[in-house]
């Protein structure tokens, strides 16, 4: 199986080949990643996470400002959406959401590296797979809380905000779910429902819209990161513990 490949020097002595793996998936998936001491070259799946991966020439890992290259002009391949399947793949996010993720996890990007994500997003275009998955998320969600052949976007937001919580109540009463677990879905029903799908299928942005999207992210991590620790902390239903005699 063929590989897409980038270079990554100026990598610092203490980063270790977890936190290069960590940092670069974000790009899409990893093959394999040949780390010898400050240089490393990262194989990738497809083509699309390499010019991903190459947007990042700048980007700051451990307090290194990292040099990202290739001698191949990775391009994105053609996807047909009516074939496609989900879930979405990594690699097919535009790349502001992609750079918005890094900001959200605390990653440092430069300003000209989110513009440099905005110009190949304008570019290239979004992938037809994602424009797919987020028209047809678009659908089921605005079906589910609106009705048959409506949509999240084509409603205004106060009427979205009253529906979502209608079908949420019915969808707790069938047992069907109490949280949605897909950051997309929760962003859409949210008051900023449209900016959130403006962000994701247009390529008319701002360096500030890729800020104000990684606070969402990170809003809405932190917010999971609470719900999954109070889940953690809460006593388990197990058999009571018996308390053990005490040993004189």
């Amino acid at each position: 199986m063929s590989t897409f490949s980038v270079k990554v020097t100026d990598i610092a002595p203490t980063t270790t080949e977890t936190q290069l793996n960590d940092f670069f998936t974000f790009c899409g998936k990893i093959e394999s990643i040949d780390f010898q001491g400050t240089s490393a070259v990262i194989h990738f799946q497809k083509p699309s996470a390499a010019k991903t991966a190459l947007m990042l020439n700048g980007g700051t890992l451990d307090g290194a400002t990292l040099s990202v290259t290739s001698d191949v002009d990775h391009q994105d391949e053609e996807h047909d959406a009516q074939k496609d399947s989900h879930p979405i793949e990594q690699s097919d996010k535009p790349r502001a959401g992609i750079a918005a993720e890094y900001l959200a996890k605390g990653y440092v990007l430069s300003d000209s590296i989110l513009q440099r994500a905005i110009e190949i997003d304008g570019k290239q275009g979004i992938s037809k797979r994602f424009l797919n998955y987020f028209k047809s998320l678009d659908s089921s969600l605005g079906a589910r809380a609106l009705g048959p052949d409506q949509t999240i976007t084509g409603r205004v937001q106060s009427t979205v905000n009253a529906a979502t919580q209608q079908a949420k109540s019915v969808d707790e009463q069938k047992g069907i779910t109490k949280t949605a677990s897909d950051y997309y879905s929760k962003a859409l029903t949210s008051p900023f429902g449209q900016k959130v799908h403006a962000f994701y299928t247009s390529t008319s942005k701002q360096v500030l819209d890729i800020h104000e999207e990684a606070r969402r992210l990170a809003s809405e991590q932190k917010a999971q990161h609470s719900t999954n620790t109070a889940t953690s902390s809460a006593p388990a239903a197990t058999e009571p513990v018996t308390q053990a005699p005490t040993v004189v």
